[in-house]
């Protein structure tokens, strides 16, 4: 795994556009090609990846900043906001272990390159007609000429070639 600054990805698109799924099957894709792989998801609901009556739970209830449960399989840090703001995804990035790669769901107004993921027509237009740093498309229909290259949201092989050339993460 390499210690040069971090490279790089995103994967967005609008709600139910199967973004998650893409991030999952490219996650496992360029991991089995032996680069080190880690991900950040962006929410724009309240999410709580604790239980209540858990322990833990109870610990951030009563105030506790942070929150780390540790096992002998995993550990993971809970941060309580407590109002501040969230927090901007550099400082995110710089809390992560170094890696060969992270790919990042969601931030789709965030300036690192993205696919955008489009499953099927929506509502929206595709967010690569504005630009939003999107260096191509996965999509799982006929979309109109773009400037930006279209790929078969079902050909995982072909998307995570791209995204190794274009993170320069194949030199």
């Amino acid at each position: 795994m390499s210690r040069n600054p971090v490279k790089v990805f995103g994967i967005t698109g609008w709600k139910n556009s199967g973004k998650t799924t893409l991030m999952e099957k490219l996650v496992a894709e360029i991991c089995a090609r032996g680069f080190g792989v880690s991900a950040i998801k962006h929410a724009h609901h309240n999410v709580d990846v604790d239980q209540p009556g858990k322990d833990r739970f109870r610990h951030r209830k009563v105030g506790a900043q942070e929150v780390i449960l540790t096992s002998s399989n995993r550990w993971a840090l809970m941060h309580e906001l407590r109002g501040a703001n969230e927090p901007p995804l550099a400082e995110l990035l710089g809390k992560l272990a170094p890696v060969d790669l992270v790919l990042i769901e969601g931030y789709k107004r965030e300036s690192h390159s993205k696919i955008e993921a489009a499953l099927s027509p929506g509502r929206h237009p595709l967010l690569a007609l504005e630009g939003a740093h999107i260096t191509a498309v996965a999509a799982g229909y006929r979309v109109p000429e773009l400037a930006v290259p279209v790929l078969n949201i079902n050909d995982i092989s072909a998307m995570a070639n791209f995204i190794i050339t274009h993170t320069g993460l194949e030199a």
